[in-house]
């Protein structure tokens, strides 16, 4: 009766049941980390989204009142929502995977609980604060009508979901190599600082000489931010931008990234 049982246990599950035992997963560390990061006082989990706002705020708030120069005709407000909301969308998933292991290797001892659950668990929670962020800002600045509407929802939405794609990749590459090395978060945080100011957050890649537009559009988040803002505001400058060359670099962090978890995987062991 035992073995029996045991087998039943162990049996294999359908594709159906076994995305059902996904979701169940993904929920509860989703769950149990809005609670771990931002707990049930004050405002909890809506800290999610005020906090991404805040920083967006800040940012748009400097650049008006030194009124940055961004060489385009765009407004400053829209300028700063498009650009800033970008960067927090690649740049946060990264630093929330990277050592995201060790915190949960209890969790591990569950046979449905995987490495990738919990990069994933961090990253939806990341993507989700910064959507919700860049669509607040968006209808509280057209609602005042500081701001006009999108020209191509669409399209901004399809470079806003290639920045998803790739801060994912990357940050699914770089949790499972900082639990490899320790020098991979000694390298991300300074690196990701020297990155902010060349992921076209500041500036438009048609400001510049051909010359040095083809040398800024080897990095793969000018070509989201481009896409968003294309959509935005598709008639007011020229976008400079391929979703081929996105697609590319975000299938490659992908694979790269669930190779590398499958690895530590292995030999990851609960604590």
């Amino acid at each position: 009766m035992s073995e029996i049982r045991e087998a039943q246990i162990f049996a294999p599950t359908t594709l159906a049941q076994s995305w059902a035992i996904q979701r169940r997963v993904t929920w509860a560390l989703l769950l149990r980390e809005i609670l771990t990061r931002y707990g049930r006082h004050n405002i909890g989990f809506l800290w999610l989204f005020v906090e991404p706002m805040l920083f967006t705020l800040g940012v748009t708030a400097i650049w008006t009142a030194f009124k940055s120069a961004h060489a385009s005709s765009l407004p400053i407000i829209g300028f700063g929502i498009t650009g800033y909301s970008c960067v927090l969308v690649w740049r946060n998933m990264p630093n929330r995977c990277v050592n995201a292991v060790a915190p949960n290797l209890a969790l591990l001892y569950h046979r449905n609980v995987k490495v990738l659950d919990v990069f994933m668990s961090r990253i939806l929670l990341e993507a989700a604060g910064a959507s919700i962020s860049f669509t607040v800002l968006s209808l509280l600045y057209i609602g005042i009508g500081w701001l006009a509407p999108p020209e191509d929802i669409l399209l901004m939405a399809l470079g806003w979901v290639m920045l998803i794609w790739f801060g994912a990749g990357l940050a699914i590459l770089l949790g499972a190599l900082a639990e490899q090395s320790d020098t991979v978060e000694k390298l991300w945080h300074p690196l990701v600082y020297l990155l902010f100011p060349l992921s076209g957050a500041g500036f438009l890649v048609d400001a510049f000489p051909k010359q040095i537009q083809d040398w800024l559009l080897l990095l793969p988040m000018v070509h989201g931010v481009e896409c968003v803002r294309d959509g935005y505001f598709g008639s007011h400058f020229v976008a400079h931008y391929s979703i081929a060359y996105m697609v590319a670099w975000n299938l490659g962090l992908t694979l790269l990234g669930l190779a590398q978890t499958r690895k530590i995987s292995r030999t990851v062991a609960p604590q």
